[in-house]
């Protein structure tokens, strides 16, 4: 499951564990590809990576915070922590591989 994430809840949604945050908007169409692509994932890897998505319109201090200037946008942490931001539409292949490198212990 994809949980939505606020402003408000950000920083708490994504403090511990791997999270994939997708930053997202209704108007865009990449976003809209997207986004079935992390729906996926998230059933595929979710005992493994918590998987959250927020409106950047509806929410626009946190992608503001992290220098977010094009979307889609994927925010991955670790215990808080940003370690990847992989910017446009990726495939579900790509975006696995990615998220490997950080649930693998």
């Amino acid at each position: 499951m994809v949980a939505e994430t606020t402003d408000k809840t950000f920083e708490q949604d994504t403090a511990t564990g791997v999270t994939l945050t997708d930053f997202w908007a209704t108007w865009c169409g990449p976003c809209r590809m997207q986004s079935p692509v992390v729906e996926q994932l998230a059933e595929e890897m979710g005992d493994q990576v918590t998987f959250n998505k927020m409106d950047v319109d509806a929410n626009p201090n946190t992608p503001q915070s992290f220098g977010i200037m094009s979307i889609p946008t994927l925010l991955v942490k670790k215990d808080g922590e940003v370690v990847d931001s992989i910017v446009g539409y990726h495939s579900k292949d790509q975006l696995k591989k990615i998220l490997a490198q950080y649930t693998e212990a």
